[in-house]
């Protein structure tokens, strides 16, 4: 069966863009152990938050909670020493509810 040529996309009349104000870095080092560093860059002054949750999804630690920052690398540390090895998932959201969220490996 052949496809009429009409019906064949072979290009979008409008491009889209995605516009990120921010960006997380993966975590390093990873695996680790009982500390990491967790990266993310801001192209605006933003507020954000940054959250912890473990394999399941449960919230296990608030790194930094809404707080506003000015454009930049910045990084926070996070010792896990009280944690369980296992996988666990950091997730930066900024206050227009925009997040991006990374996976780690906390190996005792």
């Amino acid at each position: 069966m052949q496809v009429p040529k009409e019906s064949i996309i072979s290009s979008i009349d409008k491009p889209v863009s995605v516009v990120n104000n921010f960006l997380l870095h993966q975590n390093y080092p990873n695996p680790f152990n009982p500390a990491t560093t967790i990266q993310f860059e801001l192209t605006t002054k933003s507020t954000i938050s940054l959250v912890v949750y473990n394999i399941v999804g449960e919230k296990i630690a608030t790194l930094i909670d809404n707080k506003l920052f000015s454009p930049g690398l910045q990084e926070i540390e996070w010792n896990a020493v009280d944690f369980a090895s296992g996988v666990y998932f950091y997730q930066l959201k900024t206050a227009g509810e925009s997040c991006i969220t990374k996976k780690m490996i906390l190996l005792k």
